[in-house]
């Protein structure tokens, strides 16, 4: 996934940031370069890296099995993913288009901060046409096609995540600095590691819990973890690490319930949390 930023630029060990896993600042540069499309759209990934592909496919499909919420799986069908290939950006675009208006964007590896939430704005979430090596399949600095395809496309098929997605790209547009950590700290807790209640039981619906094959299976089943009913205010005050298991969960009751966030003053929110504080770590600090 990623690795540290500076306080100023929202410390990334601390409270971390959802936007700069594909953001600048990073503590070393990125080793990975993206594709480019030929004047077709079309860009033309070599026989390894649809390998590397084939293999995360085949074993976070089969991780998330009975664990990922509905809405995820009928994302994935929708998508038409398969194991077979790196799918093609044109083709993603067309069918998410369809379900919601959304569409992907090709990005670097590392993008600003402002051009992160302009695009959200627009409804575009943003992919950096590159793919992990197989010595960090397990572990990547920045997030690479694997995490943002298969991750977060699936969900963004649905009306209530996309909604909250797109809402966020806009706050976070005009947003200072320091409202940008609070706002950042509710995406980890909801998009990128949510929970949800179903009538199945508690499933994910989390982005970088789905993309993760160790993580989808730690926060379900470990006993480590504390998992609690999502709160707004208490979401937004709570630090995380994004080199770490995650060591809290937040459960919504359904995806509706990122909706209403969307109908709610989410900066008025932030400003109360601002003033409340930060809550105590639930991690160890990072050692250097």
């Amino acid at each position: 996934m990623q690795e540290h930023l500076n306080h100023e630029n929202a410390c990334r060990t601390c409270e971390g940031i959802f936007i700069v896993k594909r953001n600048f600042s990073l503590k070393k540069p990125t080793s990975y370069v993206a594709r480019k499309p030929d004047e077709n759209g079309f860009i033309d990934y070599p026989p390894q890296e649809h390998e590397t592909w084939r293999i995360l496919y085949e074993r976070q499909l089969e991780a998330i099995d009975g664990r990922a919420c509905p809405e995820f799986l009928e994302g994935l069908d929708i998508l038409g993913l398969s194991a077979e290939e790196i799918p093609q950006l044109n083709d993603i675009n067309e069918k998410l288009k369809k379900a919601t208006g959304w569409s992907v964007a090709r990005v670097p590896a590392l993008i600003s901060f402002d051009r992160f939430f302009e695009l959200l704005a627009n409804r575009q979430f943003p992919v950096a046409t590159f793919i992990r090596t197989r010595e960090e399949l397990d572990y990547l600095q920045e997030p690479d096609i694997f995490h943002e395809i298969f991750g977060h496309c699936p969900l963004l098929t649905n009306p209530d995540f996309a909604r909250l997605t797109e809402i966020y790209g806009q706050l976070g547009l005009v947003a200072s600095k320091e409202e940008r950590v609070y706002l950042a700290r509710l995406y980890w807790m909801t998009v990128e590691f949510g929970l949800v209640h179903t009538d199945d039981g508690l499933r994910i619906y989390g982005g970088g819990i789905l993309s993760s094959f160790k993580e989808t299976v730690y926060s379900l089943e470990s006993p480590e973890p504390e998992r609690q009913g999502f709160d707004v205010i208490t979401a937004l005050r709570t630090p995380y690490r994004i080199d770490i298991l995650q060591p809290v969960y937040f459960i919504i009751q359904s995806l509706s319930e990122l909706h209403s966030l969307t109908e709610m003053d989410l900066m008025a929110k932030v400003h109360e949390a601002m003033k409340l504080g930060m809550l105590e770590p639930r991690f160890p600090p990072k050692t250097a």
